[in-house]
């Protein structure tokens, strides 16, 4: 027997500790590795990972390059302001989160203690402005407005105000350079967010936002921001483990930011302003006779082109605000007014997303149409003061009888009831209720050639795209709408409204003959643009080419040399042949000469025989308010279009308007005479401006601007040599005719 003890060792536990030392093994070996592939392999990412946590970065701001109109007055540019900021950072530091030093700083500034503590906190879903939608590790602005004794009294006293800083800062300034406003079209600046600045932390130069930019929200400013913005100065700092400075890593400064130079010229905007503003007053202080008060003319646009590029010289957006509300962060009083129901939402340019029925400003579509689909050009066509469609009577305006008429006497006196026969016969050659396999859909597919129901590519943010109902749209509208029309057939009541579902419910889907006739006079479901119609007319006056709209004009170094030219661009040509365009282009001076605007142009003197203009009126109902003022015009220069939210009949609520607005770029006065030397811009301004060595623009001296325009009361001539010039208000044009429109009475449609 031997003495040695029996280990009680089986065949199964000796695997088991086979296995256990596998693993042990293996977990050494993958730990080894990994060590490996960190302290060997991956030594230089780390390490520079390392080093990067005792760097810290200081950033200055970079300056933002300026808008220019086309003459180079500045329109956007910067100015220093004592800024007061707070660092939040220091602030959750403090036991208090930082009340007591707010409330020190509220009363310093003389702001109440509820607006600074507003100012500093966080945006997020529940929390409403005023707050602070940039990096959290931003200083944050307070006031843009402090004084020099409000700043010293915050410095001498560092221990009472930790975290708040008080010194100048470049910030943003909407000049109103020769009085005009622009805010929809220069748009606004905002800091950037931390998420924004946390999807960019990886990448350099201008593609990395840093929490001290502040970037473009809307207007030119947005969609330029890259050009503008420059790049921000860099400076690295060494700090050891209690992040104290220990040394400089490096410095990289400020590059300032481009210009932009737009085909704006400020002498024309302030123009088309204020007649667009007054034609809205004067059209408040005329009586509707449909619903017995006078008009509302609560929005409007108005749009000059150059017709031979698409640039736009002037765009004008009515109500707008103050763009410099937002510059430092805006108040919460402001964003209110700014935002709510009761202001009419001016933050909207109505220019590029203001949409309504056209009325007949829609025709010349709708005569390319009908030539399109085989009716003669020459041929004649009855104009009765009424047609029975569908079981429904559809009037001319004012029941007014022409007899049988040519296209061009139709544009000319706006006959609707041609309009409506040619869209009826169509309608029914397409197969009616029961349309054929592939329908021409004439109107609707000419509305498409046109440009409509599609944007037009201008350079400003969030242009919409207007509407054209044709049979894809009624389809798709049907499918969306049918639980709601039905539910509200159920209730069976009486008004149009429940009579239009009722039909609906049952075959809404149907290009109804009604459907068609009132899209051929611009009715309906139509909506288009200020902006659409301005690029149709202007393709009406330079012979039929589409351009697309465009603001800017190149881009500047801050020296005054070209980075880039953003050069015109064809999208296409208008449908029909050179005859048909001069067809329509006599049917529309006629228009002027003897139709629905002349009482408004050679009618109030207007030289036609020597500047001749063309024009088509438009009276759009819209379901439930007054009637929209639609007046769409050319010269062999420009394309002026006006729109006014229930604002009248066409020539009515805009004629006198739009005929200033000529007058002023060609030196017209009131009784014809034209004075070249008085003109603001009888040609389009095609050259870029030329500037000083230091980079300021070389502004030639206006022989005639402002307080001498023509139509202008009171005034006297003004030459501005200088942007930084000052300027005084303009004398705001005033009617030479009272009445706005000749007593007219009531119709589906209007002139």
């Amino acid at each position: 027997m031997s003495n040695i003890p029996e280990t009680g060792r089986t065949r199964r536990v000796t695997i088991r500790l086979v296995v256990l030392q596998i693993l042990v093994l293996s977990l050494l070996a993958t730990l080894g590795g990994r060590l490996w592939y960190l302290q060997i392999r991956n030594a230089s990412v780390y390490t520079a990972k390392a080093t990067g946590n005792h760097i810290r970065e200081v950033v200055e701001p970079a300056v933002r390059g300026e808008i220019l109109d086309a003459s180079g007055r500045v329109l956007a540019g910067n100015e220093t302001r004592l800024v007061v900021s707070v660092s939040r950072t220091s602030l959750m530091q403090q036991k208090d989160s930082g009340k007591a030093v707010l409330s020190r700083l509220a009363e310093v500034l003389g702001m109440p203690a509820k607006d600074v503590q507003e100012k500093v906190r966080l945006c997020d879903a529940k929390t409403p402005q005023p707050c602070w939608n940039g990096s959290p590790y931003q200083p944050i602005p307070v006031t843009k407005d402090a004084t020099t004794q409000q700043a010293m009294q915050i410095m001498e006293r560092r221990e009472d105000f930790p975290g708040v800083t008080a010194q100048p800062t470049a910030l943003r300034h909407y000049t109103g350079v020769e009085g005009a406003n622009m805010a929809q079209v220069l748009g606004y600046l905002s800091p950037v967010t931390d998420d924004e600045v946390g999807k960019t932390a990886d990448k350099t130069g201008l593609d990395r936002y840093l929490p001290a930019d502040q970037i473009g929200r809307a207007g030119l400013e947005s969609v330029y921001d890259r050009d503008l913005r420059g790049t921000a100065g860099i400076t690295k700092l060494e700090v050891d483990n209690l992040g104290r400075v220990i040394g400089t890593a490096g410095t990289e400064a400020p590059q300032t930011g481009n210009n932009l130079v737009t085909s704006i010229d400020a002498r024309v905007q302030k123009v088309v302003e204020d007649n667009l503003v007054q034609a809205m007053a004067d059209a408040r202080k005329t009586f509707d006779k449909v619903t017995n008060r006078n008009y509302e003319a609560d929005s409007g646009a108005a749009v000059v082109m150059d017709v031979h590029t698409g640039r736009i010289v002037a765009m004008a957006s009515a109500p707008t605000y103050d763009p410099n509300l937002w510059v430092g962060g805006i108040s919460g009083k402001d964003y209110q007014s700014l935002t709510s129901k009761d202001s009419n939402f001016p933050l909207l340019n109505r220019a590029i997303q203001g949409q309504s029925a056209p009325g007949s400003t829609f025709k010349v579509i709708s005569t390319t149409a009908a030539v399109q689909a085989g009716y003669p050009l020459d041929g004649t066509y009855p104009c009765p003061k009424s047609m029975a469609i569908g079981g429904r009577e559809f009037k001319n305006f004012e029941s007014e009888s022409f007899g049988s008429i040519s296209l061009e006497k139709a544009l000319e006196v706006s006959c609707d009831t041609v309009f409506y026969g040619l869209a009826y016969d169509q309608w029914t050659k397409d197969g009616g209720i029961k349309p054929k396999k592939d329908p021409a859909d004439w109107f609707y597919k000419t509305a498409h050639e046109f440009g409509l129901g599609a944007k037009t590519g201008i350079d400003l943010p969030s242009e919409v795209t207007g509407r054209v109902p044709d049979r894809q749209w009624k389809q798709s509208f049907y499918d969306n709408n049918k639980d709601a029309w039905c539910k509200q057939a159920e209730k069976g009541g009486n008004s149009f409204s429940d009579q239009i579902a009722r039909e609906n419910c049952v075959d809404g889907y149907q290009m109804r003959a009604g459907d068609s006739v009132n899209f051929a006079i611009g009715q309906g479901d139509t909506l288009v643009t200020p902006i659409q119609m301005a690029r149709i007319y202007a393709a009406l006056a330079n012979g039929g080419t589409f351009y697309r709209p465009t603001v800017a004009k190149a881009v500047m170094s801050p020296s005054g040399d070209l980075v880039r030219e953003i050069a015109p661009h064809e999208d296409g040509k208008l449908p029909g042949d050179q005859k048909l365009l001069s067809y329509i282009d006599q049917a529309t001076a006629g228009v002027v000469n003897n139709g629905t605007a002349a009482w408004k142009f050679t009618g109030a003197g207007w030289p036609q025989g020597k500047i001749e203009l063309h024009a088509k009126t438009g009276t759009a109902e819209v379901e439930g308010k007054q009637t929209t003022s639609w007046l769409t015009t050319y010269s062999d220069d420009y394309a002026v279009v006006m729109t006014i939210s229930q604002g009248g009949t066409g020539s009515g609520g805009s004629g006198d308007a739009i005929r200033r607005i000529y007058q002023s770029l060609y030196g017209v006065d009131d009784k014809g005479n034209i004075d070249n030397g008085k003109a603001l811009l009888p040609k389009p301004q095609a050259e870029l401006p030329k500037f000083n060595p230091d980079g300021t623009a070389i502004i030639k001296p206006a022989a005639f601007t402002a307080d001498g325009d023509p139509g202008v009361t009171g005034g006297s001539p003004r030459v501005f040599l200088d942007p930084a010039q000052p300027t005084g208000p303009l004398t705001v044009f005033t009617a030479a005719d009272a009445a706005l429109e000749p007593t007219r009475g009531t119709g589906r449609s209007r002139a």
